[in-house]
């Protein structure tokens, strides 16, 4: 199939499933006698693969890796679960800067009046070093 088809099929845009190739991540496509790429099936399936992991906020070093584990029939389940610890542990960090984010907004939102007079608690924490 060609790289629109490809495209449809996993829900990768075309501009990404080249950007993948270039990575590595997807091997390199076939190409026609005209020159245009052609996928396979199982290409099609990597490209799913690499959305998923993508939408889970895995990144690109990640995904290659994810990839190359999930390739190798021979690999050791341990391996692919500690990806899978270490992102985990990553992502709870960021909700827990998210968390503090949030609550400090929260905080200064909730002592700002919000009304007429110039004195803003927002201004003055942002400006805090």
């Amino acid at each position: 199939m060609n790289i629109g088809e490809a495209s449809t099929i996993s829900g990768v845009s075309a501009k990404l499933i080249r950007h993948y190739e270039s990575l590595g991540i997807v091997p390199k496509a076939g190409r026609s006698d005209a020159g245009y790429r052609i996928y396979k099936e199982s290409d099609v399936h990597i490209l799913s693969f690499v959305k998923k992991a993508r939408s889970l906020g895995f990144s690109m070093k990640e995904i290659k890796k994810l990839v190359s584990l999930w390739r190798n029939k021979s690999r050791a389940s341990s391996d692919v679960k500690n990806l899978a610890q270490i992102h985990i542990k990553q992502l709870e960090s960021k909700i827990h800067e998210l968390q503090m984010m949030t609550n400090t907004l929260k905080h200064l939102s909730n002592n700002c009046q919000g009304d007429h007079r110039p004195d803003c608690p927002i201004l003055e924490g942002l400006s805090k070093k």
